[in-house]
């Protein structure tokens, strides 16, 4: 799984014109899923988002988690997180999961997340979504599960 991170004031995905998901201060995840993506890489991703210490203390150190400041999870699907460019000028999503599981695995990532008692939104998998957001820094972390950068 590849996740891109980014610690928002604020943001929100439509769909159809209509609001899906908002958050106030938080993280908005886009998640991409891969191929060989299971369960393991799930433990591993939420783990590492809801504890990762990218929000300042009161010295204005990131020093403190999602869950040290009781933040809200937005979660966007985004298989794109996939698309190899190597190679010519279109990218190439083979390595990213085929829908049918990719969507258990995205409801399975989202009902995990809110086992930790935050407010957790999310988008609509495989729907045409507007995401909009204020980036607060900008913060942007980029991880794997399968730590491949």
């Amino acid at each position: 799984m590849r996740v891109v991170i980014q610690r928002v004031n604020n943001a929100k995905v439509d769909i159809d014109n209509k609001t899906s998901g908002e958050i106030s201060k938080g993280l908005l995840v886009l998640l991409g899923i891969g191929k060989e993506d299971n369960e393991d890489d799930i433990k591993y991703l939420t783990d590492k988002i809801l504890n990762l210490r990218i929000f300042q203390d009161e010295n204005e150190k990131m020093n403190l988690s999602l869950l040290d400041i009781k933040g809200e999870l937005l979660v966007v699907s985004q298989f794109t997180l996939y698309g190899d460019c190597r190679k010519g000028r279109r990218p190439n999503f083979m390595k990213s999961a085929k829908p049918d599981v990719a969507n258990v695995l995205y409801e399975k990532f989202i009902s995990v997340c809110e086992e930790y008692e935050i407010k957790v939104e999310s988008g609509e998998f495989g729907a045409d979504m507007k995401v909009n957001l204020i980036n607060d820094g900008p913060v942007t972390i980029l991880l794997d599960s399968k730590k491949e950068f």
